[in-house]
């Protein structure tokens, strides 16, 4: 059995993808790499079928009608034969050496018939036309090299979360959480970083610097002016991502994971209330109105905590004063944790 089955969604991809399926074949034989074609009009189509005819046993390609990243994950998925999955962008790549390492604790783990649900490492952001990395680590969080479960978590700083690009699943966890990303839609990567935990009962923490990254390109999803464009987008993810988890059952079975899984929540409310306050116009405001709305019918209790929260309860301040110190504390925090 593969090791680790990596997806790569691709759409017009041809530029780039290179660089990101190099990063994966150092794997050789232990890694599958599955280059799904999301209907792109470049080159991208013929590079990926260019890999798999020279990588046969490593590389398997996928034509699709365009559906989207989510399309792409969910493809992937369904094919995956690796024990563990993980999705790379295809403008990101993954650190070389650090592979390799994760490669063989996995084979150690599998001499002593023992697996984890979770692999969590570290991610750079990579400004790459600059020059500068930023690497986001969980030293503070979990035991380095050791496994455990979600009650012997510590806490997170406030800008630290479990994003798509620390994780690497067990792929029959995923398959168990039934998960499914919706198609033609941005920030779903949200999705796979939240709905599938609860399923999660073993990780184990490598302070390897895996993931890079790619930060700085026009037209990608994270930078500002994108984001607001695609704040509807953004709405029905956090929308989604409310509805996929129950927390007041999860608080009973599990705290510190529901603690977590409140913060990250929260972390989304925050990015859509000031997308929208951002927007500056009445269209804009009514839907921040309204996705709180959204919440409160959904669980009060849930409103309630996120209405008196340190973080998205400040982007919920009433008056124009009010949204002046949520913009304000906006700017700050892209100073200093520069996340777009």
């Amino acid at each position: 059995m593969k090791k680790i089955s990596f997806t790569v969604p691709c759409y017009n991809s041809a530029e780039y993808m290179e660089r990101c399926i190099d990063s994966l074949l150092v794997g050789r034989d232990d890694v599958e790499i599955i280059i799904v074609d999301d209907g792109s009009k470049d080159k991208t189509g013929e590079i990926a079928d260019n890999y798999e005819k020279k990588y046969p046993n490593i590389v398997k390609v996928i034509h699709k009608e365009n559906g989207g990243h989510g399309s792409g994950v969910n493809v992937g998925l369904s094919v995956a034969t690796g024990l563990y999955f993980k999705v790379v962008d295809s403008d990101d790549w993954l650190d070389e050496n650090s592979l390799l390492k994760l490669l063989d604790k996995i084979k150690v783990l599998a001499k002593i018939e023992e697996t984890v649900d979770l692999f969590v490492c570290n991610y750079v952001y990579d400004h790459l036309d600059e020059g500068t990395q930023r690497v986001m680590r969980y030293r503070n969080v979990f035991s380095t090299d050791t496994i455990c479960t979600w009650n012997e978590l510590k806490r997170f700083k406030p800008s630290q979360y479990l994003i798509m690009h620390s994780l690497i699943y067990k792929t029959s966890v995923l398959k168990e959480s039934k998960i499914k990303l919706p198609e033609h839609t941005f920030y779903v990567d949200n999705l796979l970083a939240y709905q599938p935990l609860p399923f999660v009962n073993t990780i184990l923490y490598l302070n390897y610097d895996l993931y890079h990254y790619y930060i700085g390109r026009e037209d990608q999803s994270v930078n500002e002016s994108v984001m607001l464009g695609r704040v509807d987008q953004q709405i029905k993810v956090t929308k989604l991502i409310a509805e996929s988890i129950d927390l007041s059952i999860l608080k009973k079975k599990n705290s510190k994971l529901y603690r977590y899984l409140l913060s990250y929540f929260s972390m989304m409310m925050t990015i859509s209330s000031v997308l929208l306050l951002k927007k500056k116009d009445k269209e804009s405001l009514k839907k921040r109105e309204e996705l709180w709305n959204f919440v409160k019918k959904m669980d009060k209790r849930l409103y309630r905590k996120l209405k008196f929260s340190k973080l998205a309860g400040l982007t919920y301040l009433p008056s124009k004063v009010g949204s002046f110190i949520t913009l304000q504390g906006y700017k700050i925090a892209q100073k200093v944790y520069r996340f777009n």
